[in-house]
């Protein structure tokens, strides 16, 4: 009896990891990456995210236009444009230990704005807060904090 059992119980732990892959796979980018719809058209999106942002004491230092830039090479795609959120003290705070550096490739916090073939206009960043989640320590409660903020800037255009 317990010969028979050991390999179903193998079987069993071996499907499970198996599906418990092919599950996080496919559910990594929705957990991710984190898109909601704008109340607005595109350009009134980003102009009010960019007012937000200001008045919760965050600057623009980059914002790419994602759509002139690919057009300069004969594509013709729907608008686009990336802005990059800095919030100086989160950012100093980060960037005064050397340890934290590491994440310097994720700074500042970017968000995209893009309007799609139907005229939806999708604002999409990544979920900071759960990326926090992962390196603990300073890092973890700066990025909370941005997090936090960021949201607080984007609710402003979102439905």
């Amino acid at each position: 009896m317990q010969t028979r059992f050991f390999p179903g119980v193998l079987v069993g732990l071996i499907a499970g990891v198996i599906l418990t892959f092919v599950y996080a796979y496919n559910a990594a980018p929705s957990l991710m990456i984190v898109e909601d719809p704008s109340q607005y058209g595109f350009e009134e999106t980003i102009e009010r995210i960019e007012a937000a942002a200001e008045n919760e004491g965050w600057s623009i230092p980059t914002k790419h236009d994602l759509t002139s830039t690919v057009a300069e090479h004969g594509y013709d795609v729907v608008p686009a444009t990336v802005l990059e959120l800095c919030q100086p003290d989160h950012a100093g705070t980060l960037l005064s230990e050397e340890a934290n550096l590491i994440v310097t490739s994720m700074m500042p916090c970017r968000v995209s704005v893009y309007e799609r073939t139907d005229g939806t206009v999708i604002v999409s960043r990544m979920n900071t807060g759960l990326v926090a989640r992962v390196f603990g320590g300073t890092v973890a409660k700066i990025m909370a904090e941005a997090t936090e903020d960021s949201e607080r800037i984007l609710a402003s255009v979102l439905q």
